[in-house]
Order: C-alpha cells, then structure tokens, then sequence
C-alpha cells in the first residue's frame, strides 16, 4: 500500500494531468453530437475487434468438440445411405429404424503401421461399444480393413495392406468379381485377383466392394485401376489399384456391423454342413 502511496505522490502531476484530460475529453463528446457520434463508432470498432478476436480464440479451443459434433452427423449420414441402398425401400430411413440392416459406429486410429508386411491399425472402440471380429472399417473414402481383435475399449484391424488380407471385391463397369490382396511392395496399391478375361478392363475404371460377403455392403469404394496384366494361365487379370485412402494417414474411421451377420452364418454353416 505504502509503494501505491509513493507512486501516486512521485506521478501527482502526470495523474492530474491525465484527469484533467479525461475529464474535458469526456464532457466534450457529452456537448458535441458529432464527437459523440465519433467517439461511439470507434469505441464499437474497437470492442467489435476485440470480440471477434476472443471469439476466434474461443472457437479454436472448441474444435475438437465440433469435429466429434460432425464425426457423430457423418455416422448417422452414412448409417442411413448404407441401409438405403441395402433396403427394398426406396425412402428415407432414420437411423434409429429397427429393420436397418448396418449399424455405424465412429471410431479414432490409436495406432496405424503401413510400413510392415503385415499391418495393422489400433483403435478407440471395443466391445464396450458394441464392436466384435469380423466387422468392417471405413474411412469417407474407401475401405481400411476388417477387425481382428477386441478388448473392452480398444480394437486392433487387419488393415488392407496385409498379405493375409482377402476382400471381395469388383469392377464397376461390368460387375466381374475377383479377390483383393496385397503384395507387401507400396501403401499405394492393392492387388485384385482372378479377374475374368471376358472383363472389359479399363486403366481408370474403379474398383468398389463385391458384397458377397457378411462384412462389407456391396459398392464401398476402394481405388482406380492403375495397369493390369494376364496371369501366366492366360484366363484371368491381375490388377493394379490405386487406392482412395491415403493408408498412411488415416484419423477418423467408420465401423460397419451387418445387423444380419449371425442369421447369415447361421445359414451358411447349415448349408456347408
């Protein structure tokens, strides 16, 4: 308190002068309309800017919550177009319809290894969310892997790029099936197999999920063809694709579960049997 004192003692003259100052600035812009006017427009100017550079400041710290925010809309988005194209019915279906056939969950890559010849990528969802073998992972842009195993709150996924990897898959132009691997060489391409001769076969022709199988809906995109060749019998293609993902940066992920995935097996072990 005492240095308080001192000061004001050591600066009385500067801070009477300063008073003095704002006190005749004051009443000035209180007897004139126009400095009135003036002064009004630059105080908002001047707090405008400073708001809007707090809320900037705001809006950066609350990033993580919006993209979750969207993360959550893109789910329900992609929930409701996989069960539109996988129904007889042609109209809209809200994500909480009891005869949707895929269920979305949205999940963060802990972990993502390309650079191995069998990779895999860790993730923030578990049993605890629903999540078992065998269900599908995608990104906005193409297919990622199958999910291998599970914990309680974490999963590990068989990425694409893993030479154990086999996925159905086929051309769009003409519908011909053939089987998607990995030769273990580039993160940038997949191979796809046992393509028929009788394909019509085009560099750029896309590559999109067969859907013969319980995990992955048919038409998920997976690449481009980039060059094929004719195997050594001469009755099939092997096909180079270049892939939709970037392998070696992938954030968020979608999780597929075919609602029908047991009543399926089911059927097909009675078959087998």
């Amino acid at each position: 308190m005492q240095q308080i004192f001192n000061f004001v003692i050591r600066n009385k003259t500067f801070l009477l002068f300063l008073l003095l100052f704002g006190t005749g600035l004051a009443l000035t812009i209180q007897s004139h309309s126009y400095h009135k006017s003036k002064f009004i427009n630059s105080a908002n100017v001047l707090t405008g800017g400073v708001y809007g550079t707090m809320n900037s400041v705001d809006q950066y710290f609350h990033l993580h919550t919006e993209n979750d925010i969207l993360a959550e809309e893109n789910r329900r988005l992609r929930e409701q177009l996989l069960n539109l194209y996988t129904s007889k019915d042609t109209t809209f279906i809200d994500s909480s319809y009891t005869k949707s056939k895929y269920r979305v969950t949205t999940a963060e890559v802990y972990k993502n290894s390309y650079a191995s010849v069998n990779n895999y990528l860790t993730l923030n969802k578990g049993t605890n969310d629903g999540i078992a073998q065998d269900f599908g992972v995608i990104t906005s842009n193409g297919i990622v892997g199958i999910i291998d195993n599970t914990s309680k709150n974490y999963s590990t996924t068989l990425s694409i790029l893993n030479k154990k990897s086999r996925i159905n898959a086929k051309l769009k132009a003409s519908n011909h099936i053939g089987s998607l691997t990995w030769d273990g060489v580039s993160p940038e391409f997949v191979q796809l197999d046992d393509v028929s001769q009788f394909a019509n076969i085009k560099v750029g022709d896309t590559i999109l999920t067969g859907g013969e199988s319980s995990i992955f809906p048919k038409g998920i995109g997976i690449g481009t063809i980039a060059s094929f060749d004719t195997d050594i019998s001469g009755d099939t293609y092997t096909i180079q694709v270049k892939l939709f993902n970037d392998m070696t940066n992938i954030g968020k992920v979608y999780i597929l579960e075919n609602l029908d995935r047991e009543e399926i097996r089911s059927l097909e072990n009675k078959t087998n049997d």
